[in-house]
Parts: C-alpha cells; sequence; structure tokens
C-alpha cells in the first residue's frame, strides 16, 4: 500500500505517461480502490493539475492542459534526455531560444540527483561540438510555432517568401510537415497556385497570420486561422526527409553534378552526409551520386571522402580540377 503522498505522485506519474486510464486500471496500479483514486484525483485537482474525467463504461481519467505548467515528473531516462536535449538546444539558430534552454537547464540541474548529475556531466565534459562551416541562419519560434499549428491543424497558410536568388512572392499553401535539415528548417507543403509540392526555407518566409494575444497582453506567438483542407499523400511515399534531401541536393548550387559511383547505393549513403546528395541505385555493384556545391573544390573534397572508384564527365570544371588533384597526390608519393 502506497502512502498518500508517494501515491500522489505515483499517480501523476501514471497519468503523464500514458493518455487515458480507466479508474479500475489505476487502482490497480496503485493498490486501492477506486473511491481512493477519486479521492486522490481531487488532491491533484487542488494543486493545480487539470484532470479530466469522463462518465460511462468508456470512463476514465486524463491530464489536460492547464493556464499554467504544473510541475512534471520524469524518471531517470527522461530526465537526462531531456538535460542533452536543453545543452544541444542551447546551440539552436532558433532566435532567443539558447538563452531559455540554458535557464531551463539550470533549473533542471539544481534538482537533479547526484546519480543524473554526473550522468549529465558526463556528456557535457566528453562531446565537442563541431563548429559549423557557415553561419545558420535566425528563426523566430513564434515563426515555428506557426507552421507547426498550422501542419497539425490541416490549416491553410499564406505567406511572404524570399528565393534564394532574391525573388519575392505571396505564396498560399497546405502546411503539411517541418523538416530540421543541418541547421536548417524546411516546410514541406502543397503549393496551391502551382499545383504541386514544395520545399521552403522557414528562415525565408513571413507568415501572413494574425498575432495571438491574451486579454491585456503583447503578443506571444501567431496563429494561422487559414481555411482548413483534406490532408493529402506525402510525396516521395511519405518519406518527407528524402524528398527535402532531393531538393536541398540540387538547388541553390553552382556546380550540380552526377557521379556514377562503383559500388552499392548502400556503401555510398553510409559514408556521406544525407545533405550532400541523393543516392540512386544502378544495380547492386553500382549507383549514382546527385551532389552538387558551390565551388568544385567542395565537390572534390565529397568524392574523394567515397574512397571508392567513380566515373565523371561533367562539368568540365570539375574534370578539370579532378586531373590536377590527380596530378598532384601523384607527385606526393616516390616514383
Amino acid at each position: 500500500m502506497w502512502e498518500t503522498s508517494a501515491r500522489l505522485l505515483k499517480l501523476l506519474s501514471l497519468l503523464q505517461a500514458r493518455r487515458d486510464w480507466s479508474g479500475a486500471d489505476l487502482a490497480t496500479r496503485l493498490e486501492v480502490s477506486e473511491r481512493t483514486v477519486r479521492r486522490d484525483v481531487d488532491r491533484l485537482r487542488d494543486l493545480g493539475y487539470p484532470v479530466h474525467a469522463t462518465r460511462g463504461t468508456d470512463g476514465g481519467y486524463r491530464l489536460g492542459a492547464g493556464a499554467a505548467m504544473p510541475p512534471l515528473l520524469l524518471d531517470d531516462d527522461e530526465a537526462v534526455a531531456v538535460a542533452v536535449g536543453l545543452r544541444t538546444a542551447a546551440r539552436s539558430p532558433v532566435s532567443g531560444i539558447e538563452e531559455t534552454s540554458v535557464r531551463a537547464l539550470a533549473k533542471l540541474e539544481q534538482v537533479l540527483p547526484p546519480r543524473l548529475r554526473h550522468r549529465v556531466g558526463a556528456v557535457a565534459d566528453y562531446t565537442v561540438a563541431v563548429p559549423p562551416d557557415s553561419p545558420a541562419p535566425s528563426i523566430d519560434p513564434a515563426v515555428l510555432t506557426a507552421l507547426a499549428t498550422a501542419c497539425r491543424d490541416h490549416e491553410r497558410l499564406r505567406f511572404d517568401y524570399v528565393s534564394h536568388d532574391g525573388a519575392a512572392t505571396v505564396r498560399s499553401v497546405e502546411p503539411h510537415r517541418l523538416v530540421a535539415w543541418g541547421r536548417k528548417w524546411f516546410l514541406v507543403a502543397w503549393d496551391v497556385e502551382r499545383d504541386d509540392w514544395r520545399t521552403f526555407r522557414v528562415d525565408r518566409l513571413t507568415p501572413r497570420v494574425t498575432p495571438e494575444r491574451l486579454p491585456g497582453t503583447a503578443p506571444t506567438g501567431f496563429a494561422a486561422r487559414g481555411p482548413r483542407f483534406t490532408p493529402r499523400e506525402l510525396p516521395e511515399g511519405g518519406d518527407v526527409a528524402a524528398y527535402v534531401a532531393r531538393g536541398v541536393s540540387s538547388a541553390a548550387v553552382r556546380f550540380a553534378v552526377r557521379v556514377v559511383v562503383r559500388a552499392p547505393a548502400s556503401v555510398v549513403t553510409d559514408r556521406i552526409s544525407p545533405a550532400v546528395g541523393v543516392v540512386e541505385a544502378i544495380d547492386e555493384h553500382s549507383c549514382v551520386l546527385a551532389t552538387g556545391a558551390d565551388t568544385v573544390e567542395t565537390v572534390a573534397v565529397y568524392l574523394g571522402l567515397l574512397d571508392v572508384d567513380f566515373e565523371v564527365t561533367e562539368p568540365p570544371e570539375l574534370v578539370d580540377r579532378l586531373r590536377v588533384l590527380a596530378a598532384r597526390y601523384l607527385r606526393a608519393v616516390p616514383s
């Protein structure tokens, strides 16, 4: 039999772990009567936890969202995961989230027991973050929230968009997914006017939406509030990451190339970052790598890292660069 305070914590943990519970299930888990469960639920409500109850044969309890966020109960692995995630978010390109993450991490580490503090500290002490090769574009967290909400609620969205060549347009889309790719965010959406799927850089769009505000307060975010739409079948068979990879690898690069690689597609895929390019199998022994970069020097580096044979026939700038590198490497070793 649980003591009252311990039982309340256990009850709260159960309610946070699953969306719906029947009174009988909770009573069994806590080894008490359903009447005691009802009293304990009332105690949680008095503490500010919005526990909703439904009547009938399918009735039960559900922990809802309230006006303020009450304390959460996390097990050991969850606490470590949250702490590591906050450390990672402290280096996020999302504007303002760095300072917020540091504050939240400080609060969490203050209450972590020593055994967990040591685990989190080990991750921090023995992890080295590689600086990005280019600054990450800044993203307004309110914009991310607005896009995610529109995706969730299947609401059309209009926004101003600036393409990589500086052209400004107004787009009307059915937003479906947000994809974090490297240090950039992309929106995968159905472009209503172009009648096709499109990928949009989040840092280049500005939603035409209404600021959200509570009475008597400043705006806290954006609300989409567009017409509802019926979700479509996603491109690439639902693999939106592959769809974004295909677009990112070929868009806004000066030199786009397709290289025949004499190795299985699975081998090449394991050796490159998905952001480098897209791999298409030819047969079980070879594949095509579609990649690109702003300089032929960068493309040559990608190909050298494959550590397998490959064939390049164009563009001529890349062919010439590889010949220069081949001669240089030959001069570097004794004849």
